[in-house]
Formats: C-alpha cells, structure tokens, sequence
C-alpha cells in the first residue's frame, strides 16, 4: 500500500520526502500549530467491531443508487453502487468505491473509462439486475453511448455522468476510484419521479 502510494504522489509531482522543517525563528514556524504526537496504533487499543453491527449502523446513512458502466467486448462491463460522491469542482471529479475482490472492476480499469448513472425511483429491477455477479447484466436492457467515452448511458435514468479514470487509491478492502468528469446531463422527464433511495437493506424513493 505504501508503495502504491508513492506512485500516486510522484505521477502527480507531489514529493514523496518530508520538507526540512522551518527554523524556530521563521515566521512559518510562529504562524504554525503545534505538531501532534504520532505513533503506531496498538492491537489492544483497537476498538473489537463486528461485521454486522458495522453495517447495521452505516445503513442509517441513507444513499443513491446508480450504475457504472463502461465499454467491453464482447459486452459492456456494469455493476450496481451506491458507495458514489462528487469530489471536486474545479477540475470536475467524482469518485466511487469498489470491493477488491470485485469481477467487474478490472474490466472497468482496462477501458479506462466510465459512466455513473443515477437511477430513479422505479428503476429498482434495474438495478438488482446490475447487483448480480456474472452473466449478461445488459440482456434486455436499453442503451447507447455516452458522448466523451463511449460508456454505456442506460435509458431513462434521471442523470448520467460521463468519466475518464484519474486516479485509483486504496481503502481497505475497497478501491476508491476517481474520474474526471468529461460529459454529463440530465432527462428532466425520468427526475419527476424522484431518486431511487437505499436505506437499511431496502429500496425507498424521495419525490421532488
């Protein structure tokens, strides 16, 4: 993890050494804020947390559905998130996390590309079909390209958003995944129904 993470900072400029630090007659060193103590974390200072209870509790954290998706051969690659967030304004990014051990991602990281799209509050089948694992998820389901990658844009889905991959860090057992934003819009027909929601293992919806 380390090392991937000396990668990152050297591929975007940033220094991968401490700076020497500012003398103690600097103005630097009179404006700053006294330096924390650091340390290892000790096993027995690890607070015992279970599985369940963890995702009991974070499931009172209501969130949208969507899908990404992104071109493939011999069909398109696509799967069902709801762990999505804008990241930045200015560039324009967006993030979305992904289990490691995820089939569908390494498809993703090959195009290279990808396209959120916001599910609405009856696109629920929709997406239970993109939360299975294997076979053809786009039988039957209507889409055309998005206009920057080529990304499968699903029909009717209130706002789709059209990426290339910026960057790829890791959380964990998950990947967290930045895109740039290249194209977006809206389908302000399918957003009169409201957003699909997710909240504590169900479906629900919100109307506008």
């Amino acid at each position: 993890m380390a090392a991937t993470a000396v990668r990152y900072l050297r591929s975007v400029g940033a220094p991968t050494t401490a700076a020497a630090p500012a003398s103690a007659s600097s103005p630097a060193a009179a404006s700053a804020p006294p330096r924390p103590a650091l340390r290892a974390v000790r096993d027995d200072e690890r607070a015992p947390l279970d599985p369940a209870e963890f995702r009991a509790v974070l499931g009172h954290f209501a969130s949208g559905v969507t899908v990404i998706t992104a071109p493939g051969e011999p069909e398109p690659a696509g799967f069902a998130c709801q762990s999505f967030a804008s990241l930045s304004l200015d560039p324009p990014l967006v993030a979305f996390m992904v289990g490691r051990t995820s089939t569908t991602w390494p498809r993703i990281a090959r195009a290279g590309v990808f396209c959120v799209n916001i599910l609405g509050a009856g696109q629920g089948a929709l997406c239970r079909g993109f939360a299975v694992s294997g076979g053809d998820k786009f039988a039957g389901v209507c889409y055309g390209p998005a206009p920057a990658t080529g990304s499968p844009r699903l029909a009717e889905v209130p706002a789709w958003i059209d990426c290339t991959i910026q960057a790829v860090h890791t959380g964990g057992d998950h990947l967290i995944v930045v895109g740039r934003v290249e194209a977006l819009g809206t389908d302000p027909d399918a957003a009169r129904t409201g957003p699909l929601l997710f909240h504590r293992g169900a479906f629900g919806h919100f109307r506008p």
